[in-house]
């Protein structure tokens, strides 16, 4: 906080001399003598215009405000877009950070005219050398090619932009650790998505991280291993409760039932039953038991059909937890 530079006009005090005329006469507190660490912070007023006073003195204590703002104002989202004058922030999700320059492919002119054929030519032409300096390496290449495979299954999986964005940097680290060496570009960002999902709390099981992949199953898991491993990223197990209000939703079941099948989740794994067990599996199996406690019956085949389990799975499942929750079936 800086020290008080001046004082209000209302500080200096007129008073009459013997003579009977007026003279002005400055406060007699001394404002050099003001200890501020000792000035009571609800007797301090704001100003509009950014000043900084102590009420019962009247001192200004800070009047020096930095405005960050820009200069300009808006009214409505296409005035702000007219007038600002930065460009998008930068991202993780593309390889050059969303720095370099980008070409519009609308072959019009300024005013919105169409160009002329010669120049849309022209244009084509630089619009394919963009493309090619934006990559100067095969490292960037690899980049490239990658952290456009996430942004697609990303899509696919219907995942928010958090999770692409921890996925981009994990495989950006792994690119700079050499973990890309002897293993596809697809298996390695496939694990990379997989891993972030984890890592921010978005349930996506393997099966549905494989369906939207270009690499099987039993690769994503090997190498989501391995990097996991290489990395030190620390995993917490899946908690199947994360699970149910998707799966519930899909099964249009209602909340009631969700309620029932976290409680038979909680139960049972309290007791032990989770050890070792599939999530996926383990969740869907207590929606199945949910749904037949509250009389809204779903078949093995509709619920392992959600969960993309085996019946075999939930009847396993089902039989323990219903086992140890004391329920006669």
């Amino acid at each position: 906080m800086t020290r008080p530079t001046r004082q209000r006009d209302h500080d200096r005090q007129r008073v009459r001399d013997e003579d009977g005329e007026e003279s002005e006469a400055e406060e007699t507190a001394d404002v050099d003598d003001l200890d501020l660490d000792d000035l009571d912070p609800t007797e301090l007023t704001r100003t509009a215009d950014g000043e900084l006073i102590h009420e019962e003195t009247g001192l200004i204590i800070e009047e020096e405000q930095i405005d960050p703002g820009p200069e300009w104002r808006a009214f409505n989202h296409s005035e702000r877009q007219e007038k600002s004058r930065v460009g998008a922030p930068t991202t993780k999700t593309m390889h050059d950070k969303g720095l370099t320059t980008t070409i519009d492919w609308k072959d019009k002119d300024a005013y919105g005219r169409s160009i002329s054929s010669k120049k849309r030519s022209q244009m084509h032409r630089l619009r394919k050398w963009q493309e090619r300096i934006r990559t100067k390496d095969a490292g960037e290449r690899n980049l490239q090619f990658a952290l456009s495979e996430i942004d697609r299954m990303a899509s696919a999986l219907g995942v928010p932009r958090s999770v692409r964005e921890v996925a981009s940097v994990i495989y950006r680290r792994a690119l700079k650790e050499d973990l890309i060496r002897g293993r596809s570009i697809e298996g390695v960002s496939t694990a990379a998505l997989y891993a972030a999902c984890r890592k921010e709390g978005i349930p996506r099981s393997l099966e549905e991280i494989s369906d939207v992949s270009r690499v099987n199953r039993k690769e994503i898991g090997r190498t989501y291993r391995y990097i996991s491993q290489e990395l030190g990223l620390e995993m917490r197990p899946v908690d199947p409760k994360k699970y149910v209000p998707r799966f519930s939703s899909e099964l249009d079941l209602s909340e009631e039932v969700q309620s029932k099948a976290n409680e038979i989740i909680e139960t049972t794994a309290e007791k032990g039953l989770l050890s070792g067990k599939s999530p996926t599996g383990y969740a869907a199996a207590a929606i199945y038991a949910a749904s037949l406690l509250c009389n809204e019956k779903k078949t093995q085949r509709e619920v392992a059909d959600v969960a993309q389990v085996t019946e075999v799975t939930i009847r396993n499942r089902y039989q323990e937890q219903i086992e140890a929750m004391g329920i006669h079936a």
